[in-house]
């Protein structure tokens, strides 16, 4: 396989976008990727190009895997949608009605919604990241819930990087009985075939594409923002600054100690994070979110009601979000509605559209306006300001075919 070379199947009125990703990664502006596209319920792009590993001796195939980062929130939060829907859990509840050991230290009057938006206000870990297994689910469950949030509940949004995963988790776990790797596993990736796990077993492990840094220096411009003067800064820069100083920034997306790489390691792999370590391809997230954007149903077996979907995308937060910059993002049940999270500073997507992205580059999303469902895959995790940026070419190209 050279490394120009891109595989896979697109429909003839979809060329421009397999031109598109050709092109990320013959520049190898991306080393490797994958690309899914459903429309109407028919796959109509499922491209890979590339490699998966840096020295580019493993070529991407059509059963490589990729650790999606949050785009593994969305996946969570159908899973609670189906429990909504089966009248099992109601989101306008109290956390303590399911879990009472949280409702301490100012949280007893958190909604199980706020943890869906990231209105919870405990979006890190007082007095740094604790030093447990990544496997050690109570442990890391049992710190939250002791701990005092950050900000009062329900009072203002910030992004729960990884927190999100051990709070909505732990709700789902309290309901059900399993975990959310279980319960995505057995409810939706079985009956569906989707090649998607919250979790790998052993004999996924060596399916898996490592994540790679970008080869240039980070930017520093966050780092030097809070000592600059607000006079030469303009209006969205002093809010960026505040945000900084502010500290919700570094607490959310406090790293692990020791270990650079830790997202490439068996342990992080083989964990449940629910926020941030779903592993996948492109087709089974595209089919996902296919299925939902055409009825949430296929081959007689039903995700959950439409009803419940367009609970789902109702805004139940918009901003200002306190740890992403003050952007206005607005939250539907676990879902970035608008994928605003990868327009920040950019030309905004559809409102339609409702998904996640993850901080390797990886977006999926659906579109019951237009039969969407869409998955792109990128194991080059970029600089900030280029993070999406071969997901959102394609995205403004595929509206712009379909519309035409």
């Amino acid at each position: 396989m050279s490394e120009s070379s891109v595989a896979g199947v697109c429909h003839p009125k979809f060329s421009e976008i397999k031109e598109i990703f050709e092109e990320a990664i013959e520049s190898g502006f991306d080393t490797g990727a994958n690309i899914a596209i459903e429309h109407q319920g028919e796959m109509v792009v499922n491209l890979i190009g590339g490699y998966k590993d840096l020295e580019k001796t493993k070529p991407w195939t059509d059963k490589t895997i990729l650790n999606v980062y949050s785009t593994t929130k969305a996946v969570t939060a159908i899973c609670i949608a189906r429990l909504v829907d089966q009248g099992k859990l109601d989101l306008n509840k109290n956390v303590t009605d399911y879990w009472p050991e949280y409702g301490c230290e100012g949280k007893e009057n958190t909604k199980v919604s706020d943890f869906l938006c990231h209105r919870a206000g405990n979006f890190g870990f007082q007095g740094g990241m604790p030093d447990l297994a990544l496997s050690d689910w109570e442990g890391w469950t049992n710190a939250l819930a002791k701990q005092a949030p950050f900000r009062e509940p329900g009072s203002s949004q910030g992004y729960h990087a990884l927190t999100y995963g051990w709070l909505v988790g732990e709700i789902l776990r309290r309901v059900d009985g399993r975990s959310v790797g279980e319960y995505f596993q057995q409810e939706i990736a079985t009956p569906f075939s989707l090649d998607f796990k919250i979790g790998l077993d052993d004999e996924d492990l060596l399916r898996c594409s490592d994540i790679l840094p970008d080869p240039r220096s980070e930017s520093i411009v966050l780092k030097i923002l809070p000592y600059v003067p607000n006079f030469v800064l303009p209006d969205q820069l002093k809010i960026v600054k505040e945000i900084l100083k502010g500290g919700d920034y570094q607490v959310a997306f406090e790293t692990f100690e020791g270990d650079r790489d830790m997202t490439n390691t068996e342990e992080w792999r083989k964990a449940e994070i629910p926020s941030a370590n779903g592993h996948g391809t492109a087709e089974s997230l595209a089919k996902l979110f296919g299925i939902l954007s055409t009825g949430c149903s296929r081959d007689g077996y039903e995700i959950f009601s439409k009803e419940t979907l367009d609970m789902c995308l109702q805004p139940l937060s918009k901003g200002p979000d306190t740890v992403l910059f003050g952007a206005e993002i607005n939250i539907g049940v676990g879902f970035d509605l608008g994928l605003g999270m990868t327009t920040i500073g950019q030309p905004s997507h559809p409102k339609s559209i409702f998904g996640h992205c993850g901080v390797g580059g990886s977006v999926a999303f659906g579109d019951v306006e237009n039969q969407l469902g869409y998955a792109f895959l990128c194991n080059r995790m970029h600089q900030p300001q280029e993070l999406y940026k071969t997901s959102n070419a394609i995205t403004a190209k595929l509206f712009e075919i379909i519309k035409s």
